[in-house]
Parts: C-alpha cells; sequence; structure tokens
C-alpha cells in the first residue's frame, strides 16, 4: 500500500490532532479511521462519472505516534469499483498538501 506517513507524533501533538480531525471530519466510526473527501474537482473522467460511489475518500489513521494516510482513492459504497484506485499525481499532492496544512494550521513542526 502506498502511503503519506507523518511519524514520531508527541502526546500534545495527538491531541490537538484528534481534536482538529474529530470537529472537521467526525469522530472516527471504525477504530482511528478518518475519511478525507476529496476535492471533486480533480477526480478522473471514471471517478467522476461514478456518481452512486461519491464520496471518493482518502484513508487516514491518526495513532498516538503517527498519522497514515493511504495514497488511494476509495468510495464507502463499495469494496471494488473502478473508481477506486491509487491517487494520480495531481490527487497525491493534494493529499499530502491538505495534510499538511492540517499540521500548520495546528503549528505543528513535522
Amino acid at each position: 500500500m502506498k502511503q503519506y506517513v507523518i511519524d514520531e507524533i508527541r502526546p500534545e501533538d495527538y491531541k490537538e490532532i484528534k481534536a482538529y480531525l474529530d470537529s472537521n471530519f467526525g469522530e472516527p466510526e471504525l477504530g482511528n479511521l478518518y475519511w478525507l473527501p476529496l476535492n471533486e474537482a480533480m477526480l478522473t473522467s471514471v471517478q467522476a462519472s461514478h456518481v452512486s460511489c461519491h464520496p471518493l475518500v482518502i484513508a487516514v489513521e491518526l495513532e498516538p505516534e503517527k498519522l497514515t494516510c493511504e495514497l488511494l482513492v476509495r468510495t464507502r459504497q463499495r469494496v471494488r469499483c473502478d473508481c477506486i484506485g491509487y491517487a494520480t499525481e495531481t490527487q497525491r499532492n493534494w493529499i499530502v498538501n491538505s495534510i499538511d496544512a492540517i499540521f500548520e494550521k495546528l503549528r505543528i513542526i513535522t
């Protein structure tokens, strides 16, 4: 699995990140897994045409010592679909920039 990982998170930073994710993306329904909705403007033609699969999301797992973000675009509606796949370069950059922006907003240095 391709991932973007930020590790060595300090305990006080973990609490801030968790509060931010809970507030902006809802409390995790499954353990420590959050769903970051992908910006619709950057969907591929296949992803855009699969309206019943929307919103397409990125899995973000927050653990006390690290944050892991899958570089896989997926739907929460199905396990398998043609719209599920590794992020394009544009999507990957958006994912990394979005996660980095959260850390910048919280003034957490990585």
